[in-house]
């Protein structure tokens, strides 16, 4: 691969991150409104193939969109054994089944993990004219929600340093699991000590107008990550009345 195909395919994988937060949660709610469509098995498998086709082109990684495949599989696998289970033993309708909550929560999670909490609070603001003082307390607490997973690691670094990490045993697994989770809510409560006197003492309890940052603007990126999620919104309603 020369370096002129290499830098193309970077900027390539860069859209997603550069298109505004609010165009990039309507992929998520065109997928959530196609999955209403997914009534059978060659719906399901071409809605999802247009999906996963369109994650290796433009993700930015696929490790990210691996891991909320991961967890929308676990919820998937569990509908897809209910639905057997339940519903007299039918293969077909069972992977149906399992296979819309994947275009229903696939797309979605993925969209929504390459969004910056600050850029949506400016747009939620701006472009949907949501109350600033909720925009803001919104904000941070997803940007204290993101730090947990580093949060997490770094408690992990000290307490194997320490000597206090799991060993071979089953049961030292779920000790560890407890005290790390033990640790991660006090740092939360801290945190959200420390969040609620810094917001206070910036104003955010009794101001009314606020200013912004940064202006939230739309470009023609945002316009073609729409129109994308919308286009992908509408393969398995189009599969769906073809093949009726």
């Amino acid at each position: 691969m020369t370096r002129v195909t290499a830098a193309a395919m970077t900027a390539r994988r860069q859209w997603l991150l550069d298109a505004n937060p609010l165009a990039q949660s309507s992929i998520g709610f065109f997928s959530l409104v196609a999955s209403y469509w997914v009534d059978s098995l060659p719906v399901a498998l071409v809605a999802l193939a247009c999906y996963a086709v369109t994650v290796i082109v433009v993700a930015p990684s696929w490790r990210y969109p691996l891991v909320c495949l991961g967890f929308s599989s676990i919820a998937a696998l569990t509908i897809t054994y209910s639905t057997w289970r339940l519903g007299g033993h039918d293969l077909t309708e069972a992977a149906t089944a399992g296979l819309r909550i994947l275009v229903l929560a696939w797309p979605g999670a993925v969209g929504l993990g390459y969004i910056d909490p600050a850029r949506l609070a400016d747009y939620l603001a701006q472009t949907v004219q949501l109350p600033a003082r909720m925009v803001a307390a919104f904000a941070a607490a997803l940007q204290r929600l993101v730090s947990f997973g580093h949060v997490w690691t770094q408690l992990e670094q000290v307490r194997r340093v320490r000597g206090y990490g799991p060993t071979r045993q089953p049961w030292s697994w779920l000790i560890h699991a407890g005290s790390m989770a033990f640790a991660l809510l006090v740092h939360a409560l801290r945190g959200a000590s420390q969040t609620a006197i810094a917001m206070d003492a910036r104003g955010f309890a009794t101001a009314h107008e606020r200013t912004w940052a940064e202006p939230a603007t739309w470009s023609r990126l945002d316009g073609v990550v729409v129109a994308a999620g919308l286009v992908l919104g509408s393969v398995a309603p189009i599969a769906t009345l073809l093949t009726r």
